[in-house]
Protein backbone atom coordinates (compact mmCIF):
# COMPACT_ATOMS: atom_id res chain seq x y z
CA UNK A 1 0.00 0.00 0.00
CA UNK A 2 2.82 2.35 0.85
CA UNK A 3 4.41 1.65 -2.56
CA UNK A 4 1.13 2.31 -4.22
CA UNK A 5 0.70 5.56 -2.40
CA UNK A 6 4.25 6.60 -3.27
CA UNK A 7 3.69 5.79 -6.88
CA UNK A 8 0.49 7.78 -6.94
CA UNK A 9 2.30 10.68 -5.36
CA UNK A 10 4.97 10.47 -7.95
CA UNK A 11 2.39 10.36 -10.71
CA UNK A 12 0.53 13.29 -9.26
CA UNK A 13 3.61 15.45 -9.25
CA UNK A 14 4.62 14.59 -12.87
CA UNK A 15 3.62 17.15 -15.49
CA UNK A 16 0.60 16.02 -17.51
CA UNK A 17 0.96 15.84 -21.29
CA UNK A 18 -1.32 18.09 -23.30
CA UNK A 19 -4.31 16.28 -24.84
CA UNK A 20 -4.41 18.44 -27.95
CA UNK A 21 -1.38 19.11 -30.11
CA UNK A 22 -0.10 22.66 -30.19
CA UNK A 23 -1.44 24.75 -33.06
CA UNK A 24 1.20 25.54 -35.66
CA UNK A 25 2.40 29.07 -35.68
CA UNK A 26 0.61 31.14 -38.28
CA UNK A 27 2.88 32.42 -40.98
CA UNK A 28 3.58 36.08 -41.05
CA UNK A 29 1.09 37.97 -43.16
CA UNK A 30 3.34 40.87 -43.82
CA UNK A 31 5.40 39.46 -46.72
CA UNK A 32 2.26 38.30 -48.56
CA UNK A 33 0.96 41.82 -48.78
CA UNK A 34 3.96 43.16 -50.64
CA UNK A 35 3.39 41.21 -53.92
CA UNK A 36 -0.28 42.29 -53.92
CA UNK A 37 0.73 45.89 -53.29
CA UNK A 38 3.27 45.64 -56.11
CA UNK A 39 0.63 44.39 -58.56
CA UNK A 40 -1.71 47.19 -57.50
CA UNK A 41 0.99 49.77 -58.11
CA UNK A 42 1.77 48.24 -61.49
CA UNK A 43 -1.91 48.27 -62.44
CA UNK A 44 -2.16 51.91 -61.39
CA UNK A 45 0.87 52.81 -63.52
CA UNK A 46 -0.63 51.03 -66.54
CA UNK A 47 -3.93 52.86 -66.01
CA UNK A 48 -2.21 56.23 -65.76
CA UNK A 49 -0.09 55.53 -68.85
CA UNK A 50 -3.09 54.45 -70.92
CA UNK A 51 -5.44 57.13 -69.62
CA UNK A 52 -3.15 60.14 -69.77
CA UNK A 53 -3.48 60.69 -73.57
CA UNK A 54 -7.27 60.69 -73.18
CA UNK A 55 -7.06 63.14 -70.31
CA UNK A 56 -4.69 65.39 -72.26
CA UNK A 57 -7.05 65.35 -75.25
CA UNK A 58 -9.98 66.46 -73.10
CA UNK A 59 -7.86 69.02 -71.27
CA UNK A 60 -6.62 70.54 -74.53
CA UNK A 61 -10.11 70.54 -76.04
CA UNK A 62 -11.55 72.65 -73.22
CA UNK A 63 -8.62 75.00 -72.60
CA UNK A 64 -8.09 78.29 -74.47
CA UNK A 65 -6.20 78.01 -77.76
CA UNK A 66 -3.28 80.08 -76.47
CA UNK A 67 -2.80 77.66 -73.54
CA UNK A 68 -2.69 74.69 -75.93
CA UNK A 69 0.53 75.98 -77.48
CA UNK A 70 2.08 77.17 -74.22
CA UNK A 71 5.67 75.82 -74.04
CA UNK A 72 5.17 75.31 -70.30
CA UNK A 73 1.71 73.69 -70.14
CA UNK A 74 -0.18 73.03 -66.94
CA UNK A 75 -1.43 69.55 -66.13
CA UNK A 76 -4.56 70.97 -64.52
CA UNK A 77 -6.94 73.19 -66.52
CA UNK A 78 -6.80 76.82 -65.56
CA UNK A 79 -9.80 77.90 -67.66
CA UNK A 80 -12.64 76.16 -69.50
CA UNK A 81 -13.96 77.29 -72.86
CA UNK A 82 -16.15 75.90 -75.64
CA UNK A 83 -14.67 78.07 -78.39
CA UNK A 84 -12.59 75.17 -79.66
CA UNK A 85 -15.71 73.13 -80.39
CA UNK A 86 -17.28 76.04 -82.26
CA UNK A 87 -14.07 76.47 -84.21
CA UNK A 88 -14.00 72.76 -85.03
CA UNK A 89 -17.56 72.89 -86.34
CA UNK A 90 -16.90 76.04 -88.40
CA UNK A 91 -13.59 75.10 -90.00
CA UNK A 92 -15.24 72.51 -92.25
CA UNK A 93 -18.33 70.39 -92.56
CA UNK A 94 -18.43 68.12 -89.50
CA UNK A 95 -21.69 66.23 -89.73
CA UNK A 96 -21.08 65.15 -93.32
CA UNK A 97 -17.82 63.28 -92.61
CA UNK A 98 -19.23 61.85 -89.36
CA UNK A 99 -22.33 60.62 -91.18
CA UNK A 100 -20.23 59.00 -93.90
CA UNK A 101 -18.01 57.35 -91.28
CA UNK A 102 -21.11 55.97 -89.55
CA UNK A 103 -22.46 54.60 -92.83
CA UNK A 104 -19.16 52.91 -93.68
CA UNK A 105 -18.57 51.55 -90.17
CA UNK A 106 -22.08 50.19 -89.68
CA UNK A 107 -22.07 48.61 -93.16
CA UNK A 108 -18.73 46.94 -92.48
CA UNK A 109 -19.93 45.62 -89.12
CA UNK A 110 -23.21 44.23 -90.46
CA UNK A 111 -21.69 42.57 -93.53
CA UNK A 112 -18.62 41.41 -91.65
CA UNK A 113 -20.56 39.84 -88.77
CA UNK A 114 -23.10 38.08 -91.03
CA UNK A 115 -20.53 36.71 -93.46
CA UNK A 116 -17.98 36.09 -90.71
CA UNK A 117 -20.45 34.11 -88.60
CA UNK A 118 -21.36 31.83 -91.51
CA UNK A 119 -17.70 31.34 -92.43
CA UNK A 120 -16.67 30.70 -88.82
CA UNK A 121 -19.49 28.19 -88.43
CA UNK A 122 -18.41 26.34 -91.56
CA UNK A 123 -14.78 26.21 -90.45
CA UNK A 124 -15.66 25.12 -86.92
CA UNK A 125 -18.42 22.59 -87.55
CA UNK A 126 -17.71 21.05 -90.97
CA UNK A 127 -14.78 19.04 -92.23
CA UNK A 128 -14.05 19.82 -95.88
CA UNK A 129 -11.10 19.66 -98.21
CA UNK A 130 -8.84 22.66 -97.87
CA UNK A 131 -10.11 23.59 -94.39
CA UNK A 132 -6.59 24.03 -92.98
CA UNK A 133 -5.58 26.07 -96.01
CA UNK A 134 -8.47 28.44 -95.35
CA UNK A 135 -7.45 28.83 -91.71
CA UNK A 136 -3.82 29.49 -92.62
CA UNK A 137 -4.97 31.94 -95.31
CA UNK A 138 -6.99 33.89 -92.75
CA UNK A 139 -3.93 34.20 -90.54
CA UNK A 140 -1.71 35.13 -93.49
CA UNK A 141 -4.00 37.98 -94.52
CA UNK A 142 -3.74 39.43 -91.02
CA UNK A 143 0.05 39.62 -91.36
CA UNK A 144 0.06 41.63 -94.60
CA UNK A 145 0.72 45.35 -93.93
CA UNK A 146 -2.10 47.61 -95.08
CA UNK A 147 0.35 49.95 -96.77
CA UNK A 148 1.46 47.15 -99.10
CA UNK A 149 -2.07 46.80 -100.52
CA UNK A 150 -2.76 50.43 -101.39
CA UNK A 151 -1.77 50.26 -105.07
CA UNK A 152 -3.48 46.89 -105.82
CA UNK A 153 -6.64 48.05 -104.06
CA UNK A 154 -6.62 51.34 -105.95
CA UNK A 155 -6.25 49.60 -109.31
CA UNK A 156 -8.93 47.04 -108.48
CA UNK A 157 -11.45 49.63 -107.32
CA UNK A 158 -10.72 51.75 -110.38
CA UNK A 159 -11.49 48.79 -112.66
CA UNK A 160 -14.70 48.10 -110.73
CA UNK A 161 -15.72 51.79 -110.90
CA UNK A 162 -15.75 51.94 -107.11
CA UNK A 163 -13.06 54.57 -106.65
CA UNK A 164 -14.18 57.62 -104.64
CA UNK A 165 -17.30 55.79 -103.47
CA UNK A 166 -18.32 54.73 -100.00
CA UNK A 167 -19.19 51.27 -101.31
CA UNK A 168 -15.62 50.87 -102.52
CA UNK A 169 -14.32 51.88 -99.08
CA UNK A 170 -16.64 49.33 -97.46
CA UNK A 171 -15.30 46.60 -99.74
CA UNK A 172 -11.75 47.63 -98.89
CA UNK A 173 -12.35 47.57 -95.14
CA UNK A 174 -13.92 44.13 -95.39
CA UNK A 175 -10.66 42.74 -96.81
CA UNK A 176 -8.90 43.14 -93.45
CA UNK A 177 -11.83 43.24 -91.00
CA UNK A 178 -13.54 40.10 -92.29
CA UNK A 179 -10.56 37.77 -91.58
CA UNK A 180 -10.37 39.19 -88.07
CA UNK A 181 -14.11 38.61 -87.62
CA UNK A 182 -13.95 35.03 -88.91
CA UNK A 183 -11.00 34.10 -86.72
CA UNK A 184 -12.50 35.66 -83.60
CA UNK A 185 -15.97 34.13 -84.05
CA UNK A 186 -14.40 30.76 -84.79
CA UNK A 187 -12.89 30.79 -81.31
CA UNK A 188 -16.30 31.42 -79.76
CA UNK A 189 -18.05 28.73 -81.82
CA UNK A 190 -15.41 26.11 -81.01
CA UNK A 191 -16.12 26.58 -77.30
CA UNK A 192 -19.84 25.79 -77.78
CA UNK A 193 -20.31 22.01 -77.41
CA UNK A 194 -21.57 20.20 -80.50
CA UNK A 195 -23.77 18.05 -78.26
CA UNK A 196 -26.16 20.98 -77.82
CA UNK A 197 -26.81 21.15 -81.55
CA UNK A 198 -27.06 17.37 -81.83
CA UNK A 199 -29.59 17.25 -79.00
CA UNK A 200 -31.71 19.90 -80.70
CA UNK A 201 -31.54 18.01 -84.01
CA UNK A 202 -32.60 14.81 -82.23
CA UNK A 203 -35.64 16.68 -80.91
CA UNK A 204 -36.64 17.52 -84.48
CA UNK A 205 -34.80 20.76 -85.28
CA UNK A 206 -33.03 21.18 -88.57
CA UNK A 207 -29.39 22.26 -88.57
CA UNK A 208 -30.42 25.85 -89.29
CA UNK A 209 -33.05 25.84 -86.54
CA UNK A 210 -30.56 24.29 -84.10
CA UNK A 211 -28.09 27.08 -84.86
CA UNK A 212 -30.71 29.82 -84.45
CA UNK A 213 -32.24 28.42 -81.25
CA UNK A 214 -29.20 26.95 -79.54
CA UNK A 215 -25.91 28.30 -80.88
CA UNK A 216 -26.92 31.87 -81.70
CA UNK A 217 -28.00 32.85 -78.14
CA UNK A 218 -24.70 31.49 -76.80
CA UNK A 219 -22.75 33.21 -79.56
CA UNK A 220 -24.44 36.60 -79.16
CA UNK A 221 -21.96 38.01 -76.57
CA UNK A 222 -19.04 37.02 -78.80
CA UNK A 223 -20.72 38.65 -81.80
CA UNK A 224 -21.19 41.87 -79.83
CA UNK A 225 -17.54 41.94 -78.76
CA UNK A 226 -16.39 41.25 -82.32
CA UNK A 227 -18.74 43.91 -83.71
CA UNK A 228 -17.36 46.55 -81.35
CA UNK A 229 -13.77 45.88 -82.38
CA UNK A 230 -14.73 45.82 -86.07
CA UNK A 231 -16.57 49.13 -85.65
CA UNK A 232 -13.54 50.71 -83.98
CA UNK A 233 -11.22 49.53 -86.76
CA UNK A 234 -13.49 50.92 -89.48
CA UNK A 235 -14.17 54.15 -87.60
CA UNK A 236 -10.52 54.95 -86.88
CA UNK A 237 -9.04 53.92 -90.25
CA UNK A 238 -7.28 56.84 -91.93
CA UNK A 239 -4.93 55.68 -94.69
CA UNK A 240 -7.41 54.14 -97.14
CA UNK A 241 -10.01 56.81 -96.46
CA UNK A 242 -7.42 59.41 -97.43
CA UNK A 243 -6.22 57.64 -100.56
CA UNK A 244 -9.52 56.32 -101.95
CA UNK A 245 -11.89 59.24 -101.31
CA UNK A 246 -11.90 62.80 -102.54
CA UNK A 247 -12.37 65.86 -100.37
CA UNK A 248 -16.10 65.81 -101.02
CA UNK A 249 -16.48 62.27 -99.68
CA UNK A 250 -13.98 62.40 -96.82
CA UNK A 251 -14.63 60.58 -93.56
CA UNK A 252 -14.27 61.83 -90.00
CA UNK A 253 -10.64 60.77 -89.58
CA UNK A 254 -9.62 62.60 -92.75
CA UNK A 255 -11.67 65.60 -91.63
CA UNK A 256 -9.30 65.99 -88.68
CA UNK A 257 -6.51 66.72 -91.15
CA UNK A 258 -8.14 70.08 -91.93
CA UNK A 259 -6.64 71.47 -88.75
CA UNK A 260 -3.11 71.06 -90.10
CA UNK A 261 -2.36 73.82 -92.59
CA UNK A 262 0.72 75.54 -93.99
CA UNK A 263 0.50 77.98 -91.09
CA UNK A 264 0.73 75.21 -88.50
CA UNK A 265 -1.58 72.96 -86.52
CA UNK A 266 -4.51 74.23 -84.49
CA UNK A 267 -4.15 71.83 -81.60
CA UNK A 268 -7.04 72.98 -79.45
CA UNK A 269 -9.72 72.73 -82.20
CA UNK A 270 -8.17 69.45 -83.36
CA UNK A 271 -8.49 67.97 -79.88
CA UNK A 272 -12.06 69.26 -79.74
CA UNK A 273 -12.77 67.49 -83.03
CA UNK A 274 -11.13 64.32 -81.75
CA UNK A 275 -13.29 64.52 -78.61
CA UNK A 276 -16.43 64.76 -80.72
CA UNK A 277 -15.25 61.84 -82.83
CA UNK A 278 -14.79 59.74 -79.68
CA UNK A 279 -18.40 60.25 -78.61
CA UNK A 280 -19.90 57.50 -80.85
CA UNK A 281 -17.33 54.98 -79.56
CA UNK A 282 -18.07 55.89 -75.93
CA UNK A 283 -21.83 55.67 -76.51
CA UNK A 284 -21.42 52.30 -78.21
CA UNK A 285 -19.39 50.94 -75.28
CA UNK A 286 -21.97 52.20 -72.78
CA UNK A 287 -24.78 50.48 -74.69
CA UNK A 288 -23.08 47.08 -75.03
CA UNK A 289 -20.71 47.01 -72.04
CA UNK A 290 -22.45 44.04 -70.39
CA UNK A 291 -22.50 41.98 -73.57
CA UNK A 292 -18.94 43.12 -74.22
CA UNK A 293 -17.72 41.78 -70.88
CA UNK A 294 -19.58 38.50 -71.39
CA UNK A 295 -18.13 38.13 -74.87
CA UNK A 296 -14.57 38.72 -73.73
CA UNK A 297 -14.86 35.93 -71.14
CA UNK A 298 -17.00 33.54 -73.21
CA UNK A 299 -14.00 31.77 -74.72
CA UNK A 300 -11.98 31.56 -71.53
CA UNK A 301 -13.19 28.06 -70.59
CA UNK A 302 -14.06 25.37 -73.08
CA UNK A 303 -17.23 23.37 -72.67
Amino acid sequence: MSGTSGMSGTLSTAPQASATPAAPASPARGPRRYPKLGWNILGLLVFLTAGFPLYWMLDTAFKPAKDAIDPDPSLLPTAVTFDNFRRALDIADFWGPVGRSLIVSVSVVVIGVVVGTLAALAISRFAFRGRKVVIVGILAVQMVPLVAMIIPVFLLLNDLHQYDKLSGLVITYLTFILPFTVWTLRGFIVNIPKELEEAAMVDGCSRTAAFIRVVFPLLAPGMVATSVYAFIQAWNEYLYALMLLSQEHQTATVWLGNFTTKHGTEYAPMMAGATMMAVPIVVLFLLVQRKMAAGLTAGAVKG
